[in-house]
């Protein structure tokens, strides 16, 4: 098994916590200043019970990495109950429940290439890329003269993701997306 730092954990990997094997659903740095350590806040539920949990690790803690195996594959359509997808090497296609991508739909376009993790021959994660590029479909009106300032405004876009985005972005724009975080990074 392999140990990676606690800063290394990204949402959708799976690590061995607690003798269980768990998806990461979120995973955030927190540094609070004065106060002894940064750490690491962890969502992550249990993929054989579906019991969720939040658990602090420090940053310089060494967590195990589940041994799964990755395969790439590509994301088509959303068949309303399920999630499809195409195995890019066999051409197979699975589907997976909604519950598998819980937080991870919205980042999803088709033609996507992901990566989705088996253990023991069973899905149980599904890994996007870092960064996605979605088109804002809802947002206020833009400012024309507005620069890079630090006001913001929601948008909406044609995933259903809202995602705080400057002042000068408009509707049918392009945006580029962190899938770690969900923030506005630059116009696509």
């Amino acid at each position: 098994m392999a140990k990676v730092l606690a800063t290394e954990i990204r949402a959708g990997n799976l690590i061995e916590w607690d003798k269980r094997v768990w998806r990461v659903l979120k995973s955030y740095h927190v540094h609070v200043g004065g106060r002894g350590g940064a750490f690491m806040q962890v969502e992550m539920k249990d993929i054989e019970t579906g019991t969720k949990t939040n658990q602090r690790f420090r940053t310089d803690e060494k967590i195990e990495r589940a041994f799964v195996e990755s395969r790439d594959f590509e994301y088509l359509y959303n068949d309303g109950a399920s999630y499809v997808f195409m195995d890019k090497e066999t051409f197979e296609q699975i589907s997976l429940p909604e519950d598998l991508l819980e937080g991870q739909k919205e980042y999803l376009l088709p033609n996507t290439d992901v990566q989705i993790n088996f253990h023991n021959d069973r899905p149980i994660g599904v890994q996007l890329p870092p960064t996605v590029v979605l088109t804002v479909k809802e947002t206020e009106p833009g400012i024309k003269t507005a620069t890079a300032t630090a006001t913001f405004k929601p948008a909406k876009t044609e995933t259903g993701l809202t995602v705080m985005v400057p002042q000068f972005v408009s509707e049918g724009e392009r945006i580029k997306v962190s899938t770690d975080s969900g923030e506005y990074m630059e116009r696509g």
